[in-house]
């Protein structure tokens, strides 16, 4: 039992990786989304100060979670939906997407650096710190824009309803991954650190419970 539901979350990761890579310009259009966004960003602030650099960031990289996960579910038809219903269990489905889904993010993040690095200049001290809190933070954007899009694609396919629900729990992740970034600017400890930390994996392992639990009944609908 639990070797079918690896190989059946498994095999549902890797259709979706195939169905990523024989419709390309999905990647393209989030991979030109990214660089246009940072280079007008560079083109209205040339390079911007430690604080800011910070800031741009993560907004950023909110807006390609929005447009990279959306079409997780977004992207399956009604009919598709029905027929993995009658095959895999919807536990299956939901632990595919999200892991399908933390590999692209991992992806577009450090597609995002890169750009940032290169248009907006390095003000990173500690960048193997940053490269890890970045990394994080891609983990808890994908969580939490997964498990909204199953919600939202219940609902007639609509796209603004997840940003809708994102809201409220956005604001506070995105200043909690922030704060964190900016150890990676300065040389001395920033107090409070392991609790940032800890809140942060405690976010991620409630949305992982929630998607798990959920989900099922999302799914019978």
């Amino acid at each position: 039992m639990k070797s079918t539901a690896i190989r059946q979350t498994l095999t549902l990761v890797k259709k979706d990786i195939l169905l990523e890579l024989r419709q390309k310009y999905a990647f393209y259009g989030i991979l030109l989304y990214i660089i246009s966004t940072v280079f007008v960003i560079n083109l209205m602030i040339d390079k911007p100060e430690e604080k800011i650099w910070n800031a741009l960031f993560w907004v950023v990289q909110l807006f390609v979670a929005v447009n990279a996960i959306a079409k997780s579910f977004l992207q399956e038809s009604r009919g598709r939906l029905l027929y993995f219903y009658s095959l895999v269990h919807p536990r299956n489905f939901i632990v595919a997407k999200l892991i399908y889904n933390i590999v692209l993010m991992a992806i577009m993040s450090l597609i995002t650096l890169v750009c940032c690095i290169m248009f907006l200049g390095n003000p990173v001290i500690n960048f193997w710190y940053f490269l890890g809190v970045i990394m994080l933070g891609g983990i808890s954007l994908s969580l939490l824009f997964t498990m909204l899009a199953a919600i939202a694609a219940q609902a007639n396919q609509n796209a603004a309803l997840m940003a809708i629900m994102g809201f409220p729990i956005m604001l506070p992740l995105l200043m909690m991954l922030s704060s964190i970034a900016k150890s990676s600017f300065i040389t001395v400890y920033q107090p409070g650190l392991p609790k940032m930390f800890l809140m942060l994996a405690s976010m991620d392992v409630l949305i992982i419970a929630l998607s798990m639990v959920l989900f099922p009944f999302l799914w019978k609908d």
